[in-house]
């Protein structure tokens, strides 16, 4: 009976977080989906909704089929995958390291990213398709520059984020570097694609970051499994038959793609992978790294922002990594409080 009863708990445990996972990412859906609405409909350039819809099936006039197809369509799908990859790269890599410190942002990926595109701006005169690429080349270099470096017989989470605060501070030293030896209207073109910015993008940015998250997405989703059972330990995923360092590396190198992808395709946008990871882990509170959850909060989260950085007063459109940062940074100030003060800041 006692076995019963408490396969019972265990089963009705597992509804319940069923249920809410359910309707957590169908809430989230809706909402980003409302958001998508907003943006396609609002702003600069307002559409009404009847006419958006209309120009989506193809029956729109020619001014619409301007302003929604190559304006604000692909804007608001490249903010909704920007932070879908920020938002499932930064769940990973927190899960994967057990720190909430360890995104893609704060320990040097982006930053990697950054330091290559501005190489190519600023010494080879790069610029489009061709900066993207050496964007995603950057960060991959730099994920496997700090693996090198942290590698003792496996990896510790803390010593990952210690080295990659590290190399992201020389990284940025090569950028600022760069800047000064530039010309001027070079150093402000690099300065807005450093900031975040999602102004101009087109097809051209849309279209290959698709196809990376199609593929990269679906990997994902294959190791999920081995990412929670990591999240055990390395003797408990061994015991359950994980190769462990195999599993880590597949992963890590999924969220660095992931990172660098959404850095090649609109700059490192602060603080998103930071954010949406916690968010979701708190909606969904099923002890998981809510991965799904956390790609759908980093999508609203940069449509939500780009939006409010092309319709706020002053300059004609803020980058929307100046919104970001300022959520962002005083959400990192509070962690590194509370490390403090359980005695984990060092």
């Amino acid at each position: 009976m006692a076995v019963s009863a408490g396969s019972a708990a265990v089963a009705a445990s597992r509804g319940r977080v069923r249920r809410r996972f359910a309707v957590v990412t169908g809430a989230l859906g809706v909402l980003l989906v409302v958001f998508f609405g907003v943006a396609l409909t609002w702003g600069r350039g307002y559409v009404p909704l009847p006419d958006v819809l209309s120009t989506l099936v193809g029956l729109g006039s020619r001014s619409t089929d301007y302003i929604i197809l190559d304006l604000k369509l692909p804007r608001a799908l490249a903010a909704v995958l920007v932070g879908l990859a920020f938002g499932v790269s930064g769940a990973i890599f927190q899960s994967l390291l057990g720190n909430p410190l360890a995104s893609p942002d704060v320990i040097g990926i982006n930053t990697g990213a950054s330091a290559a595109a501005v190489l190519g701006i600023v010494a080879f005169g790069l610029s489009g398709t061709a900066v993207s690429v050496v964007a995603l080349a950057g960060a991959l270099l730099t994920a496997a520059l700090m693996y090198a470096l942290t590698w003792r017989g496996g990896i510790s989470g803390s010593r990952l984020v210690l080295v990659g605060i590290g190399v992201a501070a020389i990284l940025l030293s090569v950028v600022s570097y760069l800047m000064t030896r530039s010309r001027v209207a070079t150093a402000q073109d690099a300065l807005v694609w450093l900031t975040g910015s999602l102004n101009g993008r087109n097809w051209t940015q849309v279209v290959p970051l698709s196809v990376l998250l199609a593929v990269l997405l679906p990997a994902v989703a294959v190791l999920a499994r081995t990412l929670g059972l990591l999240r055990l330990g390395d003797d408990a995923a061994r015991g359950l038959g994980v190769a462990v360092e195999p599993a880590r590396l597949a992963l890590l190198g999924c969220a660095v793609a992931l990172a660098g992808a959404g850095t090649a395709a609109a700059g490192p946008v602060a603080f998103v992978a930071l954010l949406a990871a916690p968010i979701g882990r708190r909606l969904t509170r099923d002890g998981g790294p809510a991965l799904v959850a956390s790609g759908l909060v980093g999508a609203a989260v940069v449509l939500v922002a780009d939006f409010a950085a092309q319709n706020l007063p002053g300059l004609p459109q803020y980058p929307v990594g100046v919104l970001t940062g300022a959520v962002g940074a005083p959400y990192l100030l509070l962690l590194l409080a509370r490390a403090n003060r359980t005695g984990k800041g060092g």
